[in-house]
């Protein structure tokens, strides 16, 4: 038989589309055609392909060959196509039975001499084989233990083209020494092209992740943290150097709630396609976080690059935390380019290439200086910045941005006293992830019927018709909102965050002392009102943001 037929997967984003690959040998010349939109990478197949069969002791065929990839109107891209094509190869020439094939999934790139190596985007792309109801799939061996993370899928990993044959035919199996770089991630894709957008391992050298006990007084800044974890709000974190903002950003993903399965999914799926996969983790269950440099690009930082586009940094701190330190120094462009995720919850990228979709569900953590100087107060003690500066500076976070934001927390400078003793009254970080887990779990409860799960995602339009607050409840933000100091998307977010509250302290809905720190969380300005019963511990003679007082 001079024709046979196999399949792999063509990836948009971190969507998969199946791909027939499909191998006829006619009478004629001896060539190879590569035909179905392939790019650069996918047309050196050819040459990749025939060394890998001649060094695995095969015959090549002398015949005129053509290779097609259908559907022929899906760009497709990468070394992923290697091994199906060698195969649907094999099988044509009858080396392999066409039968053997016809129902297997094959991703792999080859080398010349016939080994497998890993690629990028294994778990979506077994994802869309099982959507399209294949259940064997062929990769290399450094990626079978994610690829088995799909339900219902059996995986067979190899090593070499040669351990695969000798499968299909039913022969001995081939020992192969073990490839021992093939499992690393992309370099190109970790950091050498796009500088700063890699997650981060926030444990430190002894292995210990951060502590929110590890930091000094901060006591409001540290209630904002527990709030933007129980509720998924952005947090922006201002005040001079040496805060302590960094600090508090770092411990913020240990707050929030491990992910779910099909969170953990979704995590991995765009850390796939990125190449950014740790060796020998094939699951991330665990919120990600992601700082770039503020010299990071756009298409770094939304997604992008040449021919069809790559996740960026909002698409890898997908279900975990955005942290852009000196947000200020970040080009305008990049930063306002933030407005369609942090509403949608995804961001669509259009190219010549293609537009697809990615993934984009996180909490924004941004920081800043209060002027360029850093040390720009009220009174303007020590500050070099003249006011023009000072304004210019201050102005790059845009107010559609910030209007974004639900809570904005001044950080002021950590005194002597708070930051050489020793306070016992400081909670640790799982203290408070064990509140933030119980706030979320109420949150998820009052939301079980509806595709929301964190107060953050609800509509403004549903808090005030389906969850209707008690009379007077909400007179100080109305009272803003007529004043102009609160717009009418900043009112909802206040209100989503009233909710926060409340599911911290344990209440069926927010009332007025709710709405009122919430107020207070987002616009900085204490309103003379009592304060709250306090959330997180403090010493006695400061005064406590969060509570119930009524």
């Amino acid at each position: 038989m001079a024709f046979a037929r196999t399949c792999s997967v063509a990836l948009i984003g971190v969507d998969g589309v199946v791909v027939e690959v499909q191998a006829d040998l006619e009478p004629g010349v001896a060539a190879f055609t590569l035909v179905g939109l392939p790019d650069k990478a996918l047309s050196e197949a050819r040459d990749r392909v025939r060394a890998a069969v001649v060094n695995s002791g095969e015959k090549w065929p002398q015949r005129k060959l053509t290779v097609g990839l259908s559907p022929a109107s899906v760009p497709k891209s990468g070394s992923g196509y290697d091994l199906a094509v060698a195969c649907a190869v094999l099988a044509a020439a009858e080396r392999l039975e066409p039968a053997s094939i016809a129902g297997l999934l094959i991703i792999g790139e080859l080398g010349l001499d016939g080994r497998v190596r890993p690629v990028r985007g294994i778990l979506p792309a077994v994802l869309a084989a099982a959507d399209a109801g294949y259940r064997d799939v062929v990769v290399a061996e450094q990626t079978a233990a994610e690829a088995a993370l799909v339900p219902g899928i059996s995986v067979l990993g190899v090593r070499s083209l040669r351990q695969l044959i000798a499968i299909l035919t039913n022969a001995e199996v081939p020992d192969e020494p073990p490839d021992l770089t093939g499992g690393r991630p992309d370099p190109l894709v970790a950091g050498l092209m796009l500088p700063g957008v890699g997650v981060r391992d926030l444990a430190g050298r002894e292995g210990k992740p951060p502590d929110l006990a590890d930091v000094a007084g901060q006591y409001e800044a540290r209630q904002a943290l527990e709030i933007a974890a129980a509720g998924g709000h952005h947090l922006y974190l201002k005040g001079p150097p040496g805060a302590g903002k960094t600090m508090l950003a770092e411990r913020l993903p240990a707050l929030l709630p491990p992910l779910t399965s099909a969170e953990a999914l979704e995590v991995t799926a765009v850390h796939s396609v990125a190449g950014l996969l740790p060796p020998g983790r094939p699951l991330i269950d665990t919120p990600p976080y992601c700082a770039p440099h503020h010299s990071t690009t756009m298409p770094a930082i939304v997604g992008g690059g040449s021919g069809l586009p790559r996740p960026g940094a909002v698409s890898l701190a997908h279900r975990g935390v955005l942290f852009l330190d000196e947000a200020p120094e970040f080009p305008v462009r990049v930063l306002d380019a933030l407005r369609q995720p942090l509403e949608s919850g995804e961001v669509t990228i259009a190219r010549s290439a293609g537009s697809m979709r990615l993934p984009a569900r996180f909490l924004l953590c941004l920081a800043a200086n209060p002027c360029p100087c850093g040390r720009f107060s009220i009174r303007g003690e020590n500050c070099e910045c003249t006011p023009v500066m000072v304004n210019r500076y201050q102005a790059r976070l845009s107010g559609p941005l910030l209007d974004r934001v639900d809570l904005q927390v001044q950080v002021a400078a950590v005194t002597r006293a708070e930051l050489m003793a020793q306070d016992t009254a400081a909670e640790t970080t799982a203290t408070v992830a064990a509140r933030v887990l119980a706030a979320r779990q109420r949150a998820a409860t009052r939301l079980a019927d509806t595709p929301w799960r964190t107060n953050a995602e609800v509509p403004g339009h549903e808090l005030r018709t389906r969850w209707r607050l008690a009379p007077g409840a909400l007179d100080d933000a109305e009272r803003d909102l007529e004043r102009g100091l609160l717009t009418a998307r900043g009112l909802d977010r206040v209100l989503r965050v009233a909710w926060t509250v409340s599911d911290l302290l344990g209440r069926d809905s927010p009332g007025r002392a709710e709405v009122w720190t919430a107020l207070t969380l987002r616009t900085g300005v204490h309103r003379g009102l009592p304060p709250m019963d306090r959330i997180v511990h403090r010493p006695r003679d400061s005064e406590a943001l969060i509570g119930g007082g009524r």
